[in-house]
């Protein structure tokens, strides 16, 4: 099944829990504005090069629309509009004063130089600025973009409507970004997996970890997971993985993909294919690279006793099935990825207060909210009786619902 087909199945299970009517499904699923930029470069070679940018701002029931960006050959229509409607509902339920948008550019990064890069988000901006702005629509780092990428938005938004950090979020730290922000992802990921196991009695201690994609998000959901106890035996990139039954030495791995350029052959544990990570025997799996990384061709394979989704939609439909079955415990992206959305929405507060936080308040502040919302989620699934997957799409929905009809939209 193609993103956009697994998200309107997890969607339309939620709507049916909820007893929601093909008026109301359709209203709440229809994306409130797609953009689509033609951008033609000059490349380093003096050759025209063009490709094709998407922003599809998803709902702002609640608030302004909110979304990362990604550079990747993959990105096409389909699957911006999942990701986009994933935001609205992961906002929702996180509380956020944010709808939900996505946007992304079908390019290779890794065969495009800095300046490359650079002009494709420039024109990129141009073709976006009139329906973006911190009260509109705000992007965010994704898949292959980084600060340096959000504040080229920033500098070249601002260029048309004058000095707005709050255009955008995920800037580098000294340029209105925030602290925690880089880790926020892979420490929500880790804060989902710890407020589980308390739900279970249980705690990270001596649990066995493998991190599917050691990116920014797997990194930090890895080290911080070591930090807490667990023992990380495997992470991957897209060249390989590397095992180590009693525990990898997490920041060394880093240090070693950093040189190197993957963490396949780091000397401190053995090679394996990047796909067997996925069927080793372990008590947690924590996907965090691109979508529908489990599938119906490997989901017999899974070993986890907990999937914690810190990626977007990295288990299809069939997949999660099949999976919660044989009772393998999902911990959903809606709630496992939010920690990225989250701090992104207390860099917002900070641009419009013109006010930093330190880095302690905003990993406290992340705590609480995460806390807060994994309760909720805990409560609303006891009352329906539903997996933990259904009850968090159906729970925002009840929240863009509840919104969409106070505002008269509905």
């Amino acid at each position: 099944m193609k993103p956009l087909d697994v998200t309107r199945a997890y969607f339309d299970k939620a709507c049916d829990l909820l007893g929601y009517s093909e008026r109301v499904k359709t209203m709440i699923w229809t994306p409130h504005r797609e953009v689509k930029v033609e951008i033609v470069l000059k490349n380093d070679q003096e050759d025209i090069d063009t490709f094709t940018g998407y922003r599809i701002q998803h709902n702002n029931a609640r608030g302004p629309m909110k979304g990362g960006l990604r550079y990747h050959p993959s990105v096409d229509p389909d699957e911006v509009r999942s990701l986009a409607t994933l935001m609205t509902l992961k906002c929702a339920l996180l509380d956020l004063p944010f709808g939900g948008a996505k946007g992304g550019v079908t390019c290779d990064p890794r065969t495009l130089s800095r300046r490359e890069l650079e002009v494709i988000t420039r024109k990129f901006v141009e073709g976006i600025q009139d329906v973006m702005g911190p009260m509109v629509d705000i992007p965010a780092p994704d898949v292959n973009t980084d600060g340096q990428v959000m504040a080229w938005i920033m500098d070249h938004y601002s260029r048309f409507h004058g000095f707005s950090p709050a255009v955008v979020t995920g800037k580098p730290v000294n340029l209105y970004g925030s602290p925690g922000r880089e880790a926020a992802t892979g420490r929500g990921a880790v804060i989902a997996l710890t407020e589980w196991m308390r739900h279970n009695e249980r705690s990270l201690s001596g649990l066995r970890v493998a991190v599917q994609g050691f990116g920014n998000v797997g990194y930090h959901a890895a080290r911080l997971a070591e930090e807490q106890g667990a023992r990380v035996i495997a992470v991957s990139d897209t060249q390989g993985a590397v095992v180590r039954e009693e525990g990898l030495n997490v920041k060394e791995a880093r240090e070693h993909k950093s040189q190197s350029g993957t963490v396949a052959d780091y000397p401190g544990g053995d090679s394996l294919d990047e796909d067997a990570l996925l069927a080793l025997d372990c008590d947690v799996l924590i996907p965090s690279a691109l979508g529908n990384a489990i599938h119906a061709g490997n989901m017999k394979g899974i070993r986890a006793e907990v999937i914690v989704e810190a990626a977007n939609g990295p288990v299809s439909d069939e997949a999660d099935r099949h999976l919660q079955e044989r009772g393998v415990e999902m911990i959903p992206d809606l709630f496992a990825s939010a920690g990225g959305v989250t701090v992104s929405y207390f860099e917002w507060v900070q641009n419009l207060q013109q006010h930093a936080w330190s880095e302690e308040k905003v990993n406290g502040a992340l705590l609480a909210r995460m806390q807060q919302s994994f309760q909720d989620l805990i409560e609303f699934r006891r009352a329906h009786e539903s997996d933990l997957r259904t009850a968090a799409y159906a729970l925002a929905l009840e929240r863009v619902h509840t919104a969409t009809i106070q505002r008269g939209l509905l």
